[in-house]
């Protein structure tokens, strides 16, 4: 019996057949990149660490998920479709604009639903009624980027919103009944190891149907990478074994409602500069998995709410 509720778990209760997100790029920016909130973007982001290369902006995104589910069907041919909005936000434009877009993508057959990344501050009464609307034959998620519960880390970060905003976010979209997910990146600049995992005591009193984790990672290109080399010792970069416990601390905190989607994050070789640990996401995972049987960790074990 697995210790901690995991992504497949939580789409076998959606889902009979097997499911592929795709990732899609649809060419939209952010408003703290845009001039609205601030320029330059999340001081840790460069987008090329998480694009496939079907992925790219120049192609529409009814042939990047023609492209992405040609990848994936040639193994598995009954394979079902979750458009996954991922780049940049994607909740952030002309209305009008973002409803053809999210349309495209379910235009293709095997296309069951949709996934949205994107800020809790980008997130309108009126899209909110489309996709409450949408979810009534079509699966839906939001998946906000909170990144922290700690206002001081959020303007150190750039980000341009506060937590109050996230929970008032994610509290009006499962209003509405639709799914919701947050990611948090564990160990950003500033905060000590008991506010790390205080953000899981923050989470677990909101009603999200996923988390993501990841760890801090510094990537060339970046305002933080900058930070990282004039400053290190401001930064707190663990070894594998020292965050796959601390993943699991976080984990211990969460209550077992809640899927766990990922406790890390790779980013190509050619653009991390830490941490290097040379090992793909799987083998963490199960490192993590091994981990928590030895120390007969389970989530929710340290849950209070």
């Amino acid at each position: 019996m697995s210790r901690y509720k995991d992504y497949g778990a939580f789409l076998k209760e959606h889902f009979q057949t097997k499911v592929q997100k795709i990732s899609i790029n649809a060419g939209l920016t952010c408003p703290n990149r845009d001039g609205r909130k601030g320029k330059g973007g999340c001081t840790y982001c460069n987008n090329q660490t998480f694009s496939p290369e079907y992925c790219l902006t120049g192609k529409s995104v009814g042939e990047q998920m023609q492209e992405g589910i040609e990848f994936f069907s040639r193994k598995y041919p009954a394979m079902q479709y979750l458009a996954y909005f991922q780049s940049y936000t994607n909740t952030y434009g002309d209305e009008k604009r973002l409803f053809s877009l999210y349309e495209e993508a379910l235009h293709h057959p095997s296309v069951v639903g949709l996934i949205i990344g994107t800020r809790p501050d980008c997130m309108s009464e009126n899209l909110l009624d489309y996709f409450a609307n949408l979810s009534q034959n079509r699966f839906v998620m939001i998946e906000y980027g909170v990144e922290s519960s700690l206002n001081r880390t959020l303007v150190r970060i750039n980000r341009g919103h506060t937590f109050d905003e996230s929970k008032d976010a994610i509290l009006r979209t499962a209003n509405r009944s639709l799914l919701v997910g947050a990611h948090l990146i564990l160990g950003l600049p500033g905060e000590t190891r008991e506010e790390i995992l205080s953000h899981a005591d923050a989470i677990s009193r909101l009603p999200l149907a996923t988390v993501k984790l990841h760890q801090l990672q510094i990537i060339r290109h970046t305002k933080m990478a900058q930070e990282y080399a004039d400053a290190p010792e401001q930064f707190y970069i663990p070894g594998v074994d020292e965050y796959i416990d601390l993943a699991i601390d976080f984990i211990e905190r969460l209550p077992p409602s809640i899927a766990v989607e990922r406790f890390i994050s790779q980013s190509p070789s050619n653009l991390l500069i830490a941490p290097c640990w040379g090992m793909k996401n799987h083998v963490i995972t199960a490192k993590i998995e091994k981990r928590m049987e030895e120390r007969g960790a389970k989530q929710g074990r340290l849950c209070h709410i």
